[in-house]
């Protein structure tokens, strides 16, 4: 969409013999831009190094400016920065220290040589590293940068930037220190040792982008082979949101999820993760869909993820593209591609049909082109109502199992968060345009804590009271 008023500033080096600033200037105005400020970086004889701050439309204008002054001769621009490269300089997070230094004494407690005696007491007892380090409310972050969102596969340096602000979402929402750390490194193996050995230093292991089938070999042989829980956000962290607006589309639809048809477009990490919620809180009749056409038993696939997926689910074992298996459908919850869901494919579905529509940017069906056949309508944006958002997960459900020291995330937990994200909008507020709470609602994470705590002690995972 486009960005009304937004600055740029172009670091431009300027031969003075070739071109003088005043052409410069026309040119950008010609282009549609308007100079607000010229800051002369160097200055020398024949050449000129001055940055010159832009006010623009949209990205678009931005490039079109850009292009023409790289086009003048005597002129290279050697940098553009916008608003967002700017909050990005330097990064975005840093290390503070809860103490300060000002004395030998302070320095000999919190270094050499008192720092030896916690050191042997966590040695005789390694438990107390969650009493006496930062590892009780500490994150790891960690990606290999296979599958960032919207990007795919990028070097785990341009992973960072992304990293870095999911780990200032886990401290602004529920005041946990979060660590990106990005692996040079795709070799399931190498990342599984990776992280186990740094698992020392954190309470729990986020991990985030990275693409399937590898995602879920890497998920699960963590949760087998280490003590702490381990999370991949972009499947269950998504699950569950879509899961809490199930629950209160239902509640408008008046059905019961066992008697609903369910349609998953998109049978990947979070398709799937999304299909064993649904059944683990009582779907029986989902359908997946993807490439192929619906998964259904008695076609044999290489994807052992498809394999599972055609054994446990389909119970009609209906066949065919998804404007086929679409007919009759309760619910259809999207993960794949922008446009693939047609108006004639909603008109198909049964009554008061709910749609979550939740590729990005583009969704499967425009919510403009959708609301005259739907009753609850769902996207994975911000600019439309229910916005589907694992920021409403990803920090609650870590809040409670820190709090408690769960050695795992299991289902029940993940049900509970669910369960504790619809239950933030009371009967009263619940409407068509309102079934998922927003993400700065600060219930939410209080909620979903509470709730992962009190499922964390009922199955066994909880070591503390």
């Amino acid at each position: 969409m486009a960005r009304s008023n937004m600055h740029v500033i172009l670091r431009l080096e300027m031969d003075k013999k070739q071109i003088t600033f005043g052409e410069i200037a026309t040119s950008i105005n010609n282009s549609g831009g308007d100079v607000v400020a010229i800051d002369v970086i160097k200055e020398g004889p024949v050449m000129t190094i001055r940055d010159i701050t832009i006010k623009v439309a949209n990205e678009k204008e931005q490039q079109r400016i850009v292009n023409e002054v790289n086009g003048l001769a005597g002129v290279s621009v050697r940098h553009v920065s916008d608003r967002t490269f700017l909050v990005h300089l330097g990064g975005k997070i840093e290390v503070k220290s809860k103490l300060d230094i000002n004395n030998r004494e302070q320095l000999s407690q919190v270094y050499t040589p008192e720092v030896a005696r916690v050191s042997q007491a966590i040695d005789t007892n390694p438990l107390l590293a969650y009493n006496l380090t930062i590892k009780n409310n500490a994150v790891a972050v960690i990606s290999d940068g296979t599958a960032v969102l919207g990007l795919g596969k990028i070097k785990p340096e341009a992973a960072m930037p992304v990293m870095e602000g999911k780990a200032m979402l886990f401290k602004r929402f529920a005041n946990i220190n979060a660590y990106p750390l990005c692996l040079n490194t795709t070799d399931t193996e190498e990342i599984i040792q990776v992280i186990k050995a740094l698992s020392p230093s954190f309470g729990g292991i986020n991990l985030e982008d990275i693409a399937s089938p590898q995602c879920f070999e890497i998920e699960e042989r963590l949760k087998k082979e280490m003590d702490i829980p381990v999370f991949h956000d972009d499947q269950h962290g998504t699950a569950i949101v879509v899961l809490a607006g199930i629950f209160n589309a239902l509640k408008l639809t008046k059905k019961n999820i066992e008697d609903c048809k369910i349609v998953v477009c998109g049978i990947g990490a979070a398709g799937t993760a999304i299909t064993k919620m649904l059944l683990n809180a009582g779907a029986g009749n989902v359908v997946g869909v993807d490439r192929e056409g619906a998964i259904h038993k008695g076609n044999n696939y290489d994807n052992a993820t498809w394999s599972w997926y055609a054994k446990h689910t389909n119970p009609n074992n209906e066949q065919g593209p998804l404007s086929t298996v679409i007919k009759d459908a309760d619910i259809f919850i999207g993960v794949s591609a922008g446009g693939i869901l047609k108006v004639d494919d909603v008109k198909k579905m049964a009554k008061n049909p709910v749609v979550f529509a939740l590729a990005n940017p583009n969704p499967e069906i425009l919510p403009e082109d959708a609301d005259p056949y739907v009753r609850v309508m769902a996207t994975g944006r911000s600019d439309y109502p229910n916005q589907v958002n694992n920021v409403l997960c990803f920090p609650g459900i870590f809040r409670g199992v820190l709090d408690c020291r769960a050695s795992a995330i299991n289902e029940e937990m993940k049900l509970a968060a669910a369960k504790a994200i619809a239950s933030t909008i009371s009967e009263d507020e619940l409407n068509e345009e309102y079934i998922i709470p927003g993400v700065f609602n600060t219930q939410v994470v209080q909620n979903i804590s509470e709730a992962v705590i009190q499922a964390a002690h009922d199955t066994g995972v909880a070591r503390k009271v």
